[in-house]
């Protein structure tokens, strides 16, 4: 008879790559707190806030918003298996991992996909889709608002007037950007969003937040034949969300009271002041990596905040370093991915991550990591991260 292992112990680490972030404290109580059943008058309360405090946060009123029984990807695929039947013609713009997985999702979901790509590392752009589009039209257009392979932050505004000119509904990609920068779901026209819990919202992943506009549920509504998948079928699970409370799946309870405390915490500290937070330490890290010498992946205003790319320089061992940080300061930091694996960090700072601390403790590290590999720092990292934090 096997031995039966320990109680789980898991180290405390320091979350600082691409996902997931740290868990807040308040959200690991929430988690903890005693489970009811998933029909039970107080969860169905719960239900209730999370609808609302994600209105708020996504920047709608969107009736057909609340979250999705697993990751991210799971949210991706909702938006797209909802939205698509066999010959939809579906139009993606690649600047990363998320715009290729995106369009393979569509043609897994039989739409006819073009893409239009851009260099990695930049933002999409209206020119390159309209290029891509050739003159012709298109039911969806599918972008990514924040791309977690290269930290590049696309402006959707542009984009919606190129869904204008094609006559397609606009599909935005929103995990790595609820709850950071500003989303503003309505006053952009996105018309299918998509999240996940695990990175500015500082909630373990497990959640997918979702958001159809009316133009969306119209084309649901249309449909000639059912969604692909039913456990990802909106028709089926807004009657669970909604007044009818009707069974579809056994809701992730406690996970869900997880999401309404890091909703509650983005809201408490509000979203102006929230996006300003991760812009400051994202700027006090970036004036200490350029001090060490090294260079960011994504220039000017198309960077991401919560998470920056930043590019390993060619005498130095990529994976070595993130090894160094882990073993020797209990530091996660990401690498690559794709095209960019072996080449770049990739380092976020995230919801609760964001902080001054959180900062000062990774580039120190990294400093450190660089002169174990001989690469010696090209000025005072500390001193350039205190100048940003002075100014502000």
């Amino acid at each position: 008879m096997s031995s039966i292992p320990s109680e789980l112990s898991p180290p405390a680490r320091l979350l600082l790559g691409p996902g997931p972030s740290p868990t807040s404290p308040e959200v690991l109580r929430a988690l903890g707190k005693p489970t009811v059943g998933h029909l039970d008058p107080f969860f169905l309360g719960i239900m209730d806030e999370v609808r609302s405090m994600l209105r708020t946060v996504f920047g709608t009123q969107n009736e057909l918003t609340f979250p999705m029984s697993g990751t991210g990807s799971a949210g991706m695929e909702t938006c797209l298996v909802n939205l698509i039947e066999p010959g939809t013609r579906v139009l993606v713009g690649i600047n990363g991992v998320f715009g290729v997985r995106m369009a393979e999702v569509a043609r897994r979901a039989g739409a006819e996909v073009q893409v239009a790509k851009v260099l990695w590392g930049l933002p999409m752009s209206a020119e390159a889709l309209l290029e891509a589009a050739g003159g012709q039209s298109f039911d969806l257009l599918c972008v990514v608002h924040a791309e977690t392979s290269t930290g590049a932050l696309s402006e959707i505004p542009p984009l919606r007037a190129v869904a204008d000119q094609l006559g397609a509904l606009l599909v935005l990609d929103c995990v790595t950007s609820i709850g950071g920068p500003t989303l503003e779901l309505d006053a952009w026209g996105v018309d299918a969003a998509y999240a996940g819990t695990q990175k500015c919202l500082s909630c373990p992943p497990g959640l997918a937040p979702v958001s159809f506009s009316p133009r969306a549920q119209e084309r649901l509504a249309k449909r000639k034949r059912a969604v692909q998948s039913w456990y990802l079928d909106l028709s089926l699970i807004a009657n669970y969300w909604g007044a009818e409370r009707a069974y579809h799946h056994t809701a992730p309870i406690n996970m869900l009271y997880g999401l309404h405390e890091a909703l509650r915490q983005v809201l408490l500290e509000g979203l102006p002041a929230r996006a300003l937070r991760h812009r400051l330490h994202a700027s006090a890290f970036r004036a200490g990596c350029t001090a060490l010498g090294l260079s960011m992946v994504v220039e000017g205003a198309g960077r991401l905040d919560p998470l920056t790319s930043v590019h390993c320089p060619e005498d130095v061992q990529e994976a070595q370093l993130r090894s160094f940080l882990l073993k020797e300061h209990n530091i996660e930091i990401g690498g690559g991915l794709g095209p960019m694996a072996g080449k770049i960090w990739r380092i976020g700072l995230m919801g609760s991550g964001s902080s001054r601390d959180n900062v000062e403790r990774c580039i120190l590290a990294m400093a450190e990591a660089l002169s174990d590999q001989g690469f010696g720092s090209k000025g005072d990292a500390l001193q350039a991260v205190a100048e940003v934090y002075a100014k502000a």
